[in-house]
């Protein structure tokens, strides 16, 4: 083992997590309870759940080695796009949404459209979320190698194991309480970090001396593909996760309309100032620790913390690490399993109990955490696994649940076709259009072959929806229940 004393706490930090976790599971008395936290949660927890939602390991690990590698233009997509979904979250979902009676994105599907659009929305919706997990489990399973040498399968193993333990008894409940523990371990931790790291390399101004040019530049080229690029690294995360059933859960779960909106925006300038912190401890080591960027550069930090800080630094920030992972992959993992039950099995009984729901839902995170624990024992790159989950839901769910906010003429059939499209879009132009390498062969292709297949995907679900909405029109006997919906 290469570290028994950090091993050890980390053992201890996850017994930690479990106990509190069991605790808080004694607040599940049924499904409202399990999905939204019974629609209780304060200020502060409702904040530290939603700045929880994406901080994990493709923040620390997965955003700061692409900061290293490319500058500010290669972490558009993370932090700041999921800065920015938090903070449209509060300007364009939680208004319209909090009050309505609804677990689920796929319920208000229903209600706006009709149940086959919240087939579909939920058919697209769980299969989203894979990759995300994945990322979350493959970031855990390195954390464990790192410090005891433990073949990452068996890593894979054991945190997915912990994971779906802790969300299967507490559900939303243990999620927050987990979140709001994780989020105080994660700021002290990075802090410090921070701190030393700016001391060592002799100011913040030192650090932004060192850099090489244009490191810093936020604005890409006043070229065609670049521009295209950038805006669709905003996209991936920014509008691609407003639709997703984590960021709902913890928008829905306040305990007022009031709280849920100031949450939003609170948890978007939490995340984009915590965030910024593990960028800067990665490019201080670059500076001071060149030799921590061999190999894979995901493990940058937890190398460069393991060879270069005592005992008590490494506790810091690995307690960080581990809380930020953790805290991601609980929600995760809950919102597919929701999805299932609410969406894809309730509909086939007539008389299901709460509590056989609440059953039904529990199972089916037994099942995504077996799925998402095999694709992360075959996957290892943290930050396409996370970018795959949000292209997911660009091209097929942004475009129906902004349509059925924001447009009355918006029809059942425009939405179903709009999710269809948008996502059989997607995967023909990712067959089709050439890759990165094949491209930097081509330097007199196309503006057209460079542009995202996730742009061809979102144009093709705004295209559809337009369309079916205009020749299937929403029909005369259902104006009266989709206008009590709507408003």
């Amino acid at each position: 083992m290469q570290n028994p004393v950090l091993f050890g706490f980390i053992l201890l930090y996850l017994a930690f997590t479990i106990a509190i976790a069991w605790w808080a599971s004694r607040r599940v008395k049924s499904t409202a309870d399990f999905v939204v936290a019974g629609k209780s949660l304060p200020l502060f927890m409702a904040s530290c759940a939603l700045f929880a939602t994406w901080f994990g390991s493709e923040t620390v690990m997965g955003a700061s080695s692409e900061f290293v590698q490319n500058g500010v233009l290669g972490i558009i997509e993370d932090p700041f796009g999921a800065a920015l979904c938090l903070l449209l979250a509060g300007l364009l979902i939680a208004r319209p949404l909090y009050n309505r009676n609804l677990l689920t994105f796929s319920d208000f599907y229903r209600q706006r459209f009709n149940k086959t659009s919240e087939i579909v929305s939920a058919v697209v919706m769980v299969p989203s979320y894979f990759s995300w997990i994945a990322a979350q489990l493959v970031a855990l399973a390195i954390i464990l190698q790192s410090v005891s040498g433990l073949d990452r399968s068996w890593g894979v193993l054991i945190c997915t194991s912990m994971v779906l333990f802790y969300t299967y008894i507490g559900g939303m409940w243990s999620v927050t309480v987990t979140d709001f523990v994780q989020t105080i371990v994660i700021i002290v931790g990075l802090v410090i970090l921070t701190v030393v790291m700016l001391m060592r390399v002799g100011g913040f101004g030192k650090m932004v001396e060192a850099a090489p040019p244009n490191f810093f530049q936020f604005l890409p080229e006043a070229k065609p593909v670049p521009m295209i690029h950038w805006f669709a690294a905003w996209m991936t995360i920014g509008l691609g996760s407003l639709p997703q059933q984590d960021v709902f859960q913890r928008v829905m779960a306040a305990r007022d309309l009031r709280t849920s909106l100031r949450a939003c925006y609170i948890s978007s300038g939490m995340y984009l100032t915590v965030a910024a912190m593990p960028l800067i401890i990665a490019f201080c080591g670059r500076i001071l620790y060149p030799d921590a960027l061999a190999g894979d550069t995901q493990m940058m930090l937890p190398r460069m913390v393991q060879q270069h800080f005592g005992i008590g630094m490494q506790v810091v920030f690995f307690g960080a690490l581990l809380s930020a992972v953790l805290s991601t992959c609980s929600g995760a993992l809950l919102a597919p399993a929701t999805v299932i039950g609410e969406n894809l099995i309730k509909p086939l009984y007539k008389d299901l109990t709460d509590k056989q729901l609440l059953r039904i839902m529990r199972l089916s995170l037994v099942g995504v955490a077996i799925v998402t624990g095999a694709m992360a024992a075959m996957r290892n790159d943290i930050y396409e696994l996370v970018g795959e989950s949000s292209a997911f839901s660009l091209v097929s769910l942004f475009v129906p649940l902004i349509a059925g906010l924001y447009w009355k003429r918006a029809s059942s059939m425009g939405a179903v076709l709009s999710m269809l499209v948008g996502l059989g879009a997607w995967f023909v132009a990712m067959w089709l259009l050439p890759d990165e390498e094949a491209l930097a062969q081509m330097p007199d292709a196309s503006v057209w072959l460079h542009i995202p297949a996730m742009l061809y995907g979102l144009g093709a679900s705004f295209v559809a929806m337009w369309a079916g909405s205009m020749i299937w029109p929403r029909r005369q006997e259902g104006k009266a229940d989709a206008a009590e919906n709507y408003a």
